[in-house]
């Protein structure tokens, strides 16, 4: 459903999405304007936009879009004609570019802003982490390992990182099939989270996995892997988050964004 610009209300709050966090919170603030009397004015006008990088995202409540803005400036004209009074930014801790924008949008027009951020992953007792910064360091780990069977959970995006890996043989795990550049020795696993503990254990155990590599995503939905291989004594390659924007306030919850939002003019 497209945002409609000039409706009127009181508080129209703009959700960069794409990940459990901001569908949760676009369900709460679209369930709070529900449960307004007939006839009041709505509170909370609710739109969340999404990259477009999923041929079938599940939609949230509320109002959506889908696609890019062109850029900060391309953002804050369109939080300008749409009156758009919060901006939360609730991408995938990996989506570096839009949350830059996303900064950059605020200082253009003063709309205040918030980061919706679910916290990393840490490793515990029996875990057997290896961190490195980047998908390409990650790929030069496993360089090293030869011929290992992979799980690679990191994302369709940047399987090019991995493509000259001619050794190891790769489990993908993704919605969406993955494009070229890949590896040669190859296989693409079409599933959508969350993920279930017995379910990881089964998957690593019939495809004789050896290493896993992530990237530090968080949250509970594909956390399962992690447990999956500390019970199996696995390796795990982790990819940290990259950089954020400094000076923006962060919530690490829904009920952290709410708060945010109901003591922020």
């Amino acid at each position: 459903m497209p945002a409609e610009p000039g409706r009127p209300a009181s508080r129209h709050v703009l959700i960069l999405g794409g990940t459990t966090e901001a569908r949760g919170l676009a369900e709460a603030l679209a369930g709070a304007a529900a449960a307004e009397p007939a006839g009041a004015p709505r509170p909370v006008r609710v739109t969340t936009s999404l990259a477009g990088r999923v041929a079938a995202p599940v939609l949230p409540p509320g109002g959506t879009r889908v696609g890019g803005f062109g850029g900060a400036a391309g953002l804050a004209a369109w939080t300008a004609a749409h009156r758009v009074t919060h901006l939360v930014d609730a991408t995938h801790p990996f989506a570096e570019r839009m949350s830059f924008h996303a900064a950059a949008a605020h200082a253009l027009t003063g709309v205040p802003l918030l980061a919706l951020r679910r916290p990393g992953w840490s490793p515990g007792p029996g875990d057997d982490w290896t961190f490195t910064g980047s998908l390409g360091g990650a790929a030069d780990l496993l360089a090293c390992r030869g011929r290992a069977r992979v799980f690679l959970t990191t994302g369709r995006m940047g399987l090019h990182h991995f493509a000259h890996l001619t050794d190891p043989w790769f489990l993908v795990r993704s919605v969406d099939p993955p494009a070229a550049p890949a590896p040669p020795r190859l296989e693409v696993l079409l599933d959508r989270g969350p993920f279930t503990l017995a379910g990881e254990r089964e998957l690593l155990e019939r495809h004789r996995v050896d290493v896993l590599v992530t990237k530090d995503s968080g949250g509970s939905a594909t956390a399962p892997k992690l447990v999956a291989a500390r019970e199996a004594g696995l390796p795990v390659l982790v990819v940290r988050r990259p950089a954020a924007p400094e000076g923006v306030p962060e919530a690490d919850s829904v009920a952290a964004a709410l708060r945010w939002l109901a003591r922020t003019p």
